[in-house]
């Protein structure tokens, strides 16, 4: 196993596990963590653990070409319940992905520690948020990193009233040019919207 020091550098990605263990160790500096997604790499770790580092093999990702948008969701948008901002409340919306229930998962991978990382990602122009409203009441949203690169990093999304995330998803991508999203790992939820599994080899080329 690869443990980090303080030096700001990753071993290569081919030394990660079967499962997409990388490495061990650091920290959550916005340098580092901006390597690290530049990288094809992570951090994934629960509240009681040391930081986590994980690049796997294979990738989930959507191309923006293929989103998947049913024909009960284009009803959805066309109703315009919801309205759709960008940036205007990234704190809440990471801490409200954070209180999120996920399936087979008994507690957060967002810590305080990743809620002060990324928050500091956003203030520095990295991290994007966006939110879904109902009248003036945050009913659903996701953030992630946009490394300049035409990629977006999801990272967590959150929904308090049905299908309240799925109109963030498919409102920011149809309202991008994003090349590329980053899913991280297998979801139903966002298979159900087009993601698919890519190589890791391919996916470092498309990124970089």
């Amino acid at each position: 196993m690869n443990i980090l020091t303080h030096k700001i550098e990753f071993p290569s990605v081919t030394e990660a596990s079967k499962d997409g263990l990388l490495a061990i160790g650091g920290d959550l500096s916005p340098e580092r963590l901006v390597l690290a997604y530049k990288s094809g790499i992570f951090p994934w770790f629960e509240e009681n653990q040391p930081i986590l580092w994980w690049s796997p093999d294979p990738r989930f990702v959507l191309f923006p070409d293929r989103l998947k948008v049913t024909k009960s969701m284009k009803q959805v948008m066309r109703k315009n319940d919801f309205s759709v901002t960008i940036n205007k409340d990234f704190f809440q919306v990471i801490k409200e992905c954070s209180k999120a229930k996920r399936e087979g998962q008994s507690g957060t991978w967002i810590t305080k520690s990743m809620i002060k990382a990324y928050t500091k990602l956003h203030k520095l122009g990295y991290a994007k948020s966006v939110e879904v409203w109902n009248d003036d009441r945050l009913v659903g949203g996701l953030y992630g990193l946009d490394l300049g690169n035409n990629i977006f990093c999801g990272e967590s999304m959150f929904s308090k009233e049905s299908n309240a995330s799925k109109v963030a998803f498919i409102t920011f991508i149809q309202n991008s040019n994003y090349k590329l999203i980053d899913c991280q790992v297998y979801t139903s939820h966002l298979e159900s919207l087009g993601a698919e599994d890519i190589s890791r080899k391919e996916f470092l080329t498309l990124i970089n």
